[in-house]
């Protein structure tokens, strides 16, 4: 037994002694997405972090304006400072970095406009696709120009943990014909097309992952905070999905990332939630809410731009499941401050109903990019870039028309694009019987749309429109793009799309 003490004292003393050697000779090093091909947010006090002894002392030194930053490692031997970056451009440039006797540079650093790109499968699918998921327009972006000073990605590793996780894992890659093909298809078009207008470089920090729930990318005291949900790691473990999980993700993704620098967030996820869309507004403004709190933004100030689920046959019935989620998609749009949601229910073709991911993403990225460039980079006004999708918010009935029905159209200034042969809008007496309305007009002084019912006459009034039994409708219902897979053809004079709607008539008693 004395012998046996003694090996085990022996092996406590060496372990104790390999633990101290390591800490006195700690490497200095740089913490993911701080490495070579960065991109930092410009006119910013951009962070950059990593590791080196506790207590050690760490000089951080940009080339651009030659300032040099000392900070000290915290007790877990982490270190961060912001630096003041300058306006972005293409110039190539490096951070010095120097202390605990050691030093390194990071290189190839560029300074533009960087976003957080995140959700689930349709924002993680790649330029070169899933297996029989394409995306469109792939070959003719590897084959266009090297854009690897135009839009540069880091992609977090998909994980997951019960504890937060303090170290990313991912890398930067470079918008050249290898880089590319790994990209986030949406958000390199979303990036492509910031680049276009705003002629500065584009980092995107894609943090997405397949089927996620909005649980899944919350705290795990925020998930118990719901009371819903059983936090035990055997339920957890159990449940048939894996990305069904919550607040995993959230440790293994979201948590490495927080504080580093950025100007926004897009956002594409919610499949996973359909079926219950009367929870999915409080939870998914509380995700808002958290993932603006991570990245230090208290006042709301950085902008998160959404997308509506994918058209997709989710197995809904008439109610549809699905649409009943976009709508709760775009009450969050509507209520929380610097939010806003892009429509994609026209972005399918016929035989996609049962493809999750939809083929056009480069529609989706170029949508997400327009409604960040009017609203968060100024380019507004009257010819300015348009990102307000046109939507029926009442529908009145006139006693002495029978033939026609108003519907009222918010976002539409200057009328609709078609009037004829018109696909996805429907009209009911109320009785859950729907006729589609293939004919209507717009006056754009009075943001109406007059709807041709006169096909629902299915009777002979004889003239007189009091027997008609359009008159004699309870309650008129209008609706527009209103099901799982119902993709629509209706724009504004601006080539938006028009959201997915119900409206009913308000009946005076």
């Amino acid at each position: 037994m004395k012998t046996k003490h003694r090996i085990a004292l022996r092996l406590s003393l060496c372990c104790a002694a390999m633990l101290f050697a390591l800490s006195a000779f700690a490497k200095l090093e740089v913490k993911q997405p701080c490495s070579d091909g960065m991109v930092l947010q410009q006119n910013a006090s951009a962070l950059v972090w990593g590791h080196a002894s506790a207590g050690a002392k760490v000089s951080v030194q940009p080339s651009w304006d030659k300032k040099k930053y000392t900070v000290t490692a915290d007790e877990n031997g982490v270190w961060r400072v912001n630096v003041a970056t300058p306006k972005g451009s293409y110039e190539h440039r490096s951070i010095s970095i120097s202390g605990d006797g050691g030093s390194m540079k990071i290189d190839n650093v560029l300074v533009g406009e960087v976003w957080m790109a995140s959700g689930q499968s349709n924002m993680e699918m790649p330029m070169r696709g899933f297996h029989s998921c394409p995306v469109e327009g792939f070959q003719d972006v590897i084959c266009g120009p090297d854009l690897s000073d135009k839009v540069r990605m880091y992609t977090e590793k998909n994980d997951q943990s019960y504890t937060p996780i303090t170290e990313g894992r991912g890398f930067w890659r470079l918008a050249n014909l290898q880089g590319i093909q790994d990209m986030s298809a949406t958000a390199f078009f979303f990036a492509r097309e910031l680049n276009a207008i705003l002629d500065v470089p584009v980092g995107i920090i894609c943090n997405a992952y397949g089927g996620a729930r909005v649980e899944g990318w919350l705290p795990e005291q925020t998930v118990a905070s719901f009371g819903t949900e059983d936090l035990s790691h055997e339920a957890i473990d159990a449940m048939q999905h894996h990305y069904h999980r919550p607040f995993k993700i959230y440790n293994a993704m979201q948590f490495p990332l927080k504080g580093y620098t950025i100007a926004g967030f897009i956002w594409y996820q919610g499949c996973s939630n359909v079926g219950k869309h009367e929870e999915f507004v409080p939870r998914m403004k509380e995700l808002i809410r958290q993932f603006r709190a991570d990245f230090g933004d208290d006042a709301a100030r950085l902008p998160f731009y959404t997308c509506e689920i994918a058209p997709y046959d989710y197995g809904g019935d008439q109610e549809s499941m699905a649409a009943l989620l976009r709508q709760a998609q775009h009450q969050v749009a509507a209520e929380v401050e610097n939010c806003g949601i892009i429509v994609t229910n026209d972005l399918v073709y016929p035989y996609e109903r049962v493809n999750i991911h939809p083929t056009k993403k480069q529609e989706v990225g170029k949508r997400l990019a327009r409604m960040a460039l009017n609203r968060h980079y100024g380019f507004s006004g009257y010819h300015g870039i348009s990102c307000d999708y046109p939507v029926g918010v009442e529908v009145i009935r006139d006693p002495k028309d029978v033939d026609h029905l108003h519907l009222i159209v918010e976002r539409c200034p200057e009328g609709m694009g078609r009037q004829l042969e018109i696909e996805g809008l429907e009209v009911s007496r109320g009785d859950g019987v729907w006729h589609p309305v293939r004919h209507a007009w717009f006056d754009v002084g009075k943001k109406t749309m007059f709807l041709d019912i006169a096909h629902l006459n299915d009777v002979n009034c004889e003239g007189d429109c009091t027997k008609c039994p359009r008159a004699k409708a309870e309650h008129w219902e209008v609706r527009y793009g209103w099901g799982d897979f119902r993709p629509g053809n209706l724009f504004s004079n601006h080539g938006l799309p028009f959201a997915p709607f119900w409206v009913k008539e308000t009946v005076s008693k």
